[in-house]
Order: structure tokens, then C-alpha cells, then sequence
């Protein structure tokens, strides 16, 4: 048994061209793993998320998704479950819908929907919360907002990731963040898994987005689903855009080009979406047992 190995492929998410997106490492049969050597994997990939593809528990479901940080492991996650997808298609897992995978995770079933190269999800319901002035003056603070910065708002949403949820009034404010770990996670701890920060603007891309969780031992997120999702919760619920459908970047202070498409209104459902391309491939050696 342990000189077995484990199919292994690494994506890009959010992104056409190799390299550019936010990478998920996605470990083919995870049925053959303790939840303990999953831990140990994903504190070894170091990437944002690692992800197991495993057998469903429902019927409905196409497959089963465990997802982990370097530290812990999450009931949901946007870029790990566009890149699994991607990859449960190429090692041959047929949806029993054509139109969509059904994705099972610790949230619960999530539909994935395929449009030609394109992989969108449909958002978890998301729970919002309000936050108060001291709190949002901590998170501020470390994330280093200066103060003549003009904050629109902030609430806290939960939509398996718990994102702090901040508004700044323009692009430039959010991509000059420079922010304290360690002021971040004593302002964080038991309220949210990270922060995501954006503003609205006139470009091709209508959205700028930056997302840090140190919590979870990731600086900054290149291209972060879940909390682009947390985003669009909010401008869907505050009305901030006048059109249903918009694109978000994100990843460029980190040298990536991450671009989010979002449907705020199908059939009542949030959808985030990308492209998704697979750079690695090969198999991993299961970690050593008694």
C-alpha cells in the first residue's frame, strides 16, 4: 500500500492562459486518504485550497468535494470548485444532468454549470451580517486603509467562506492595501475566514476585487471565487449596478490576471464563472503510514 500513487492535477483558475489565474491542487481519488493526510497534503501544496475528489453520499450528486487550506478544512470554496470541475470532466466523470455537475461539499449540493469552456457555480445561500464601527475601524487599520480613504461599507458574509466584506470608493484605494497578517488575524478571529476588499470602476472589468485570509495562512488570494461571490452578494442586495451580469479582476498586485464573470439574477441563483486550464499533471505518492 504505500508505494501506491494517487492521481494529481493542479489548475488554473480564472484564467484561459496557463499561469495567470489562481491554482487549486486537485488529488483524483480521494477515497484512498484519512482526513488527517488530507490536512498534511494541503499544508504541503501550500497553495490557497487542495482539493479530493471522492465518491457522493448522495444520489444526486456527481461527486463529492473536500476541500482544504494549509490549515483547515472548509465547507465550501469558489476557484477550488471550478478547478475540480474542470478536472472531474477530463478524467471522465459524467454528469447525470448535461447541463450541470452536481457538486456535494460540507455546504451541500452545489450545481456547477458548463457553457462551452466556461465553469460557473451556483452561489450557496449567503447569510449577511452587520458590522459595527469599532469592528470594521480594527480591519481598517490592518489592512491598511489610509484615513482620508472613503469606506462605503462593510458586512460580514457568510457563504461557506466567511468573507469581512469591505467597500472602498475607488480601484486605486483597494490596490494600495498593504496589510498587517498579524493585525488582521487578532481583528478576525471569530468573526470571519478573511477579508475581501473592492470598488466599483469604468474599465472593461467593472469590479476590482482583493481578498487576504490569514487565518488560513494565505496572504492574499490571486483570484478568489467564494469571495467575489461575497461581492456580488452585496451589490445584488445594495443595487450597486444597474446591469445583472459583470466582470470582476483581480490578482494583479500578486502578478496574476484573474477575471470573474458574474450573473447577479439566473433563475433567482448568483453565478460565478471562469475559465479553468489544467497545468499539472501526474500522480502523488500517498504519504507514509505505520
Amino acid at each position: 500500500m504505500k508505494n501506491k500513487r494517487l492521481a494529481f492535477c493542479q489548475a488554473d483558475v480564472f484564467t484561459k492562459t496557463p499561469y495567470h489565474g489562481n491554482p487549486v491542487a486537485v488529488i483524483i481519488d480521494g477515497d484512498q486518504l484519512t482526513d488527517q493526510e488530507m490536512q498534511l497534503i494541503a499544508n504541503w501544496t501550500n497553495l490557497s485550497e487542495t482539493t479530493f475528489i471522492c465518491s457522493p453520499t448522495n444520489p444526486e450528486a456527481d461527486y463529492r468535494l473536500r476541500i482544504f487550506t494549509p490549515c483547515e478544512e472548509l465547507p465550501f470554496a469558489g476557484h477550488p470548485t471550478i478547478g475540480s470541475a474542470r478536472v472531474a470532466l477530463s478524467t471522465g466523470i459524467v454528469p447525470k444532468n448535461p447541463a450541470y455537475l452536481v457538486q456535494e461539499c460540507q455546504q451541500g449540493l452545489v450545481r456547477i454549470y458548463l457553457e462551452d469552456e466556461r465553469i460557473s457555480f451556483a452561489m450557496p445561500e449567503a447569510k449577511t451580517v452587520a458590522v459595527n464601527d469599532e469592528l470594521q475601524s480594527r480591519v481598517s487599520k490592518a489592512l491598511g486603509v489610509k484615513k482620508d480613504t472613503a469606506i462605503v461599507f462593510s458586512e460580514i458574509v457568510d457563504v461557506g467562506a466567511v468573507w469581512f466584506t469591505i467597500q472602498l470608493a475607488c480601484a486605486e484605494d483597494v490596490l494600495a492595501l498593504q496589510p498587517n497578517d498579524e493585525r488582521l488575524i487578532e481583528a478576525l478571529a471569530d468573526h470571519a475566514t478573511g477579508v475581501t476588499v473592492f470598488a466599483l470602476q469604468n474599465k472593461e472589468a467593472q469590479v476590482e476585487v482583493r481578498s487576504f485570509a490569514p487565518l488560513e495562512g494565505v496572504h492574499e488570494d490571486p483570484v478568489c471565487g467564494s469571495g467575489n461571490g461575497a461581492v456580488a452578494v452585496l451589490i445584488k442586495k445594495h443595487h450597486l449596478l444597474k446591469q445583472v451580469t459583470y466582470t470582476a479582476s483581480q490578482g494583479q498586485k500578486v502578478g496574476r490576471a484573474g477575471i470573474i464573470d458574474v450573473n447577479l439574477d439566473y433563475h433567482g441563483q448568483i453565478l460565478i464563472g471562469g475559465h479553468a486550464v489544467e497545468c499539472i499533471s501526474g500522480q502523488m505518492a500517498l504519504p507514509q503510514r505505520p
